[in-house]
């Protein structure tokens, strides 16, 4: 599929000169898909095939076989974290990139014409939508490895044979485009020109999902990290979502449904926390106190800031509609004491100034039509 020119910027009608950071901007998707067309193509030629394919395929097989006569249908290869890993995540780190500006320019800026979104609107849409898109992913995925691997009325599964925890290839590409995709959202805040003042909750939130998914997949810890990032995938696909709704919604018809997100909110963080303690705390035994502390307090830390950010945003949204109620009282005042006004200064004028304030427009209407008339 071809790819236009300045994918994921609005082009604008002069040539930016080269290796300019305008140019970079307005041609990076162009770019970095030449970029990874390098390794693709590195794979075909033979002196190359070794090192390009550290990059594209995934590496640190434990077991597995391919089809021949004696075993038609192979062995499944199993997989274990290393550090080739590295590579795949920055090949896979290219491919979001892409992927980012395909969906900006083919579905959200084509959405967001139609709508005429104000500025601050329109960063929000473009932020949510591209999250909505990703988390719902996500959780899809997630919830079919859960199946695979039959979690679902067997949560032994979770921590049997702990650290010998192989993953399946499905299973082991999650983690590395999840890496990929947070490593990703840093060069998007050089892409997508992102303001100071707005940098710093994105990099908050890209360093924090880099950090907490990389020390579970290294340290081994992949089952129950896939488990509860699908519980987290599922509540923020909801609650961006419902965002999405918000910003289209203009009368307010669906402001109820934050309720229901508020609801699925706390039950998701509860369920987190009991299985954390469940599978970490309780059930494997044969991991060194440092690190199940560390693994216990990056689950207990990460769910305790984002309660203080859900109450934090619960309280503003409630003081922004009651300032929003106080302007429409004040507004609706001022209207009723001008009128009243209004009424107050007919009635004080004498009686013969009162009917000819009542007949002028009347006046007015007759001399317009006998002007027509002539």
């Amino acid at each position: 599929m071809a790819i236009k020119a300045g994918m994921g910027r609005k082009s604008s009608n002069k040539n930016p000169p080269f290796f300019s950071h305008e140019f970079v901007i307005q041609n990076h998707a162009d770019i970095v898909s030449c970029i990874a067309m390098i390794f693709v193509v590195g794979i075909m030629l033979q002196p190359t095939q070794s090192l390009a394919s550290t990059f594209v395929a995934l590496r640190h097989n434990v077991s597995g076989a391919d089809p021949n006569q004696e075993n038609p249908m192979g062995v499944q290869y199993l997989y274990t974290a290393g550090w080739k890993d590295g590579c795949a995540v920055f090949f896979y780190t290219l491919i979001c990139i892409i992927m980012h500006a395909i969906l900006q320019e083919y579905v959200l800026d084509k959405i967001s014409k139609k709508l005429h979104l104000s500025k601050f609107k329109l960063s929000r849409f473009n932020e949510s939508g591209q999250l909505v898109v990703f988390y719902a992913m996500s959780f899809l995925w997630g919830l079919d490895l859960i199946v695979r691997e039959q979690y679902i009325g067997n949560l032994q599964r979770m921590w049997e044979g702990y650290p010998d925890h192989p993953m399946i290839f499905l299973h082991k590409m999650f983690f590395i485009i999840q890496l990929a995709y947070y490593a990703h959202m840093l060069p998007e805040l050089y892409f997508q020109k992102v303001k100071k003042d707005e940098q710093k909750p994105k990099i908050q939130h890209a360093v924090g999902g880099l950090f907490i998914i990389g020390v579970a997949y290294f340290l081994g810890f992949q089952r129950i990290a896939l488990v509860l990032l699908t519980l987290h995938y599922f509540c923020e696909c909801v609650a961006h979502a419902f965002q999405l709704v918000d910003i289209v919604d203009k009368e307010g018809k669906f402001a109820k449904l934050r309720l229901v997100h508020s609801g699925l909110f706390i039950l998701t963080r509860f369920a987190t926390m009991v299985l954390s303690v469940l599978t970490l705390f309780y059930s494997i035994d044969n991991i060194s106190q440092s690190t199940r502390v560390l693994m216990l307090s990056m689950v207990f830390g990460l769910q305790g800031y984002l309660f203080f950010d859900f109450i934090s945003n619960f309280l503003r949204s409630k003081r922004e509609s009651s300032s929003e109620e106080r302007a429409k009282i004040v507004v609706s005042a001022n209207k009723t004491e001008k009128s009243k006004k209004q009424k107050k200064k007919e009635s004080d004028l004498p009686e013969a100034d009162q009917n000819s304030a009542q007949s002028s427009p009347k006046a007015a209407g007759n001399n317009v039509r006998k002007a027509k008339v002539k």
